[in-house]
């Protein structure tokens, strides 16, 4: 006889005691109180992580630490968080949920006052996390709710094993330049935010570095290329034969006319 299967211990969620489901909703539908006030919980718990993340950042970007690319790389990692505080909101609200507005703890980092320490600090809370969203999917497979199991599965627990992939990378790499951890500055600490790749290029899109408007040389030369075409067409059809293009994309790349038309043009307009 097989050995009944032992349950996988169960982390305590965030509690939201006064929780309590909207009455009346009328888009409500297979959304069990108890995923619901879980949702609610660890939206809590995404804010906090936020705001954790945000002191982190803001310590790194004082006078006498000075890392500046660490500094934008914690703060954008607390806009992210952020964000998926807010889609768990817009999430409940889509079913039928709300989310109680909680005081939000002060974040427990001041001890992290060097770059292994704020590395190791967020590691272990975006590893908390993961075990939250994953009780969560397990409470909505319970619950006969695929929908929310799905979301979740997809939009969080995939997105934060990642980081904790690049949060390992980041300490094996501090590890390796001998990093501080007491908060007394290194020559690794230096080296790791001038030539880190995640701390230089993982702040902005690289799209966002170019501006929109503008294209590239290359492009633009095609584009006066495809103009030189038009103009030698429309010379040929002034004698009424065809129409005259006069489609002008750019006026800095057309070319100029050498023929002595537009002297001819413009010393008529003088006569007038």
């Amino acid at each position: 006889m097989a050995e009944p299967r032992s349950k996988r211990p169960r982390v305590t969620l965030p509690a939201c005691p006064a929780h309590r489901p909207l009455p009346g909703s009328r888009v409500r539908q297979s959304f069990p109180p108890a995923v619901e006030e879980g949702l609610c919980g660890v939206t809590g718990a995404l804010l906090e992580l936020a705001y954790c993340l945000q002191a982190l950042g803001e310590y790194f970007d004082q006078s006498h630490v000075a890392l500046p690319n660490v500094s934008k790389f914690f703060l954008r990692q607390a806009l992210e968080e952020r964000k998926d505080a807010e889609a768990l909101m817009k999430y409940q609200q889509e079913r039928g949920g709300h989310y109680c507005s909680k005081t939000i703890q002060k974040p427990n980092c001041e001890y992290a006052v060097g770059l292994m320490k704020a590395l190791e600090v967020a590691m272990a809370q975006w590893k908390t996390m993961i075990r939250y969203f994953e009780e969560i999917y397990a409470l909505s497979i319970e619950n006969a709710d695929p929908h929310s199991a799905s979301t979740i599965k997809k939009q969080f627990i995939g997105p934060k094993i990642r980081k904790i992939k690049l949060m390992g990378d980041l300490l094996t790499n501090a590890r390796r330049l001998d990093c501080s951890q007491d908060g007394r500055n290194s020559l690794g600490d230096y080296f790791m935010d001038r030539l880190q790749k995640e701390f230089r290029t993982g702040i902005e899109p690289e799209s966002s570095r170019h501006c929109s408007p503008c294209l590239p040389l290359q492009q633009r030369t095609g584009a006066a290329e495809g103009l030189k075409q038009p103009q030698r067409e429309s010379s040929q059809h002034r004698n009424g034969i065809g129409p005259i293009y006069a489609t002008i994309h750019c006026t800095t790349m057309l070319p100029q006319c050498n023929d002595g038309t537009g002297a001819k043009a413009k010393q008529g307009r003088e006569g007038l």
